[in-house]
């Protein structure tokens, strides 16, 4: 992994801590996800073809099974492993079908 010392305004710093205290997560992992969610989220307006086997909806069930005490951090842990997979097969997909078609 690489490390990064990124300047980030007051209102989103409040928001990742937020959301690290409320989800039982670390600033980093919520940065992660949050970059992740947001890749998808590109790829999948770029290229509508692609399609994802995760989704932000599939992440809010699983997050709200969390905080309800119905999925164990480990579920947890797993299910964001799952998350960073499928982010890399779309960024893989999105650079492959750019050097074919168009570029950003």
């Amino acid at each position: 992994m690489k490390k990064y010392q990124v300047f980030i305004p007051e209102w989103l710093d409040d928001y990742i801590k937020s959301v690290a205290e409320n989800y039982d997560l670390s600033i980093s992992e919520v940065l992660r996800l949050e970059l992740c969610f947001g890749a998808l989220c590109t790829v999948t307006s770029l290229y509508p073809e692609y399609k994802a086997e995760v989704s932000l909806n599939d992440f809010i069930e699983n997050i709200k099974q969390h905080q309800k005490s119905e999925l164990e951090r480990e579920d947890l842990m797993r299910y964001l492993s799952m998350i960073y997979f499928e982010t890399r097969k779309a960024i893989d997909y999105r650079y492959k079908k750019g050097k074919s078609s168009r570029k950003i």
